[in-house]
């Protein structure tokens, strides 16, 4: 809806190859200074062109609530579906998050934060009450992304597809995570039907639906206990003492 298009400060970038040359020249903005902003592309045998064409157009703003880069959608089959910034002095993928900046501007320090896979997921959730959702931007999440998470909330939820590729991601941020544990610290995990991604699912079930998935989600411990379960032979020592192995992080 319009409320939520203009908290995310989102828009559109035409199709054309210079539409944003244009206007960025009739600013006085040079082209090079384009380029090295991410919002332009250098030609091998000279000249430039407008990196974002014919997308929806998501802000990424830091701390501050500045834009240091831009992620686009393709409005057609287009190739790849998502486009991100490149990385710039300005923008780091492993570090920033999709959506921080505006979740605390609902709340300065909220309860939990969500951590959910795309800028769409993001706009959804916020459309249909839960302004608390971050989104990394195509990376897996790292320590500075915890790090910078933590420093908000105490309480993480890590939201993934239920499928094989869901669960393998799933295993890799519990072990970034196990580093960052300290009392107080709480981490979750909610696994979605296969097939569904926060977008999607909260439009077919609504709000109330969701936020009943996310009461009913496993704690980190119950997680990390349940897929050793299904991995390892616990009543043999080999088993207990590669889940010793497994438990180091």
């Amino acid at each position: 809806d319009g409320t939520t298009a203009k908290t995310f400060g989102l828009g559109y970038a035409p199709p054309g190859w210079d539409s944003l040359l244009t206007a960025l020249q009739q600013a006085s903005i040079s082209p090079a200074l384009a380029v090295t902003a991410g919002l332009a592309i250098s030609k091998d045998n000279g000249g430039t062109y407008d990196r974002f064409r014919d997308r929806i157009m998501f802000p990424i703003r830091d701390r501050r609530g500045r834009v240091i880069g831009f992620g686009g959608r393709a409005l057609d089959d287009s190739t790849p579906k998502y486009l991100n910034s490149p990385e710039t002095a300005l923008f780091h993928k492993g570090r920033e998050l999709y959506g921080l900046f505006e979740a605390r501007q609902q709340q300065r320090q909220p309860e939990q934060l969500l951590i959910v896979e795309g800028y769409m997921d993001v706009i959804a959730l916020a459309q249909h009450g839960v302004p608390y959702a971050v989104a990394t931007l195509g990376t897996a999440t790292t320590s500075e992304h915890l790090e910078r998470l933590f420093r908000v909330t105490r309480n993480l939820v890590f939201c993934f597809d239920g499928d094989n590729a869901g669960r393998t991601a799933a295993w890799r941020a519990l072990q970034t995570t196990l580093p960052h544990l300290r009392d107080g610290r709480q981490v979750g995990y909610l696994f979605l039907p296969e097939g569904e991604d926060p977008d999607s699912l909260i439009r077919q079930e609504g709000s109330a639906k969701f936020q009943q998935r996310m009461a009913n989600m496993l704690s980190l411990s119950d997680y990390f206990f349940q897929q050793l379960g299904t991995q390892l032979n616990m009543d043999s020592i080999d088993g207990r003492a590669r889940l010793a192995d497994l438990a180091r992080p």
